[in-house]
């Protein structure tokens, strides 16, 4: 039954709102965003539709999971000390955080 709904789903959405489907953000996550993004931008009705805009494309680029990670590999970057030195010079991870910024930069030329 679920998977004859979903193949229905599918079917029916067009492919813009299927990806949005599979790569959906939690709400909690979409509104951690848009509350850092306004401290940043204002406190404003204008602030908050750039900021929700922002995050809608950003998602649309980078799957949650990826999003999370590379935020992760963010955060880690700046803790000081030898061990965290892998966080800002391992390649792979560098990639990760390339590609948040991609998006992030994206979401500015789109929505602010």
């Amino acid at each position: 039954m679920k998977l004859a709904a979903a193949i229905i789903l599918a079917t029916t959405l067009p492919a813009h709102a299927q990806v949005a489907v599979e790569n959906d953000y939690p709400t909690v996550a979409r509104a951690d965003y848009v509350f850092g993004c306004m401290a940043t931008n204002g406190q404003s009705r204008e602030a908050l539709e750039k900021c929700a805009c922002s995050v809608d494309v950003i998602a649309s680029i980078l799957p949650y999971e990826k999003y999370v990670e590379a935020e992760t590999v963010m955060s880690m970057s700046l803790v000081g000390g030898e061990r965290m030195s892998m966080f800002r010079t391992a390649p792979h991870l560098k990639a990760m955080v390339a590609d948040l910024r991609r998006a992030q930069a994206e979401a500015e030329i789109r929505c602010f």
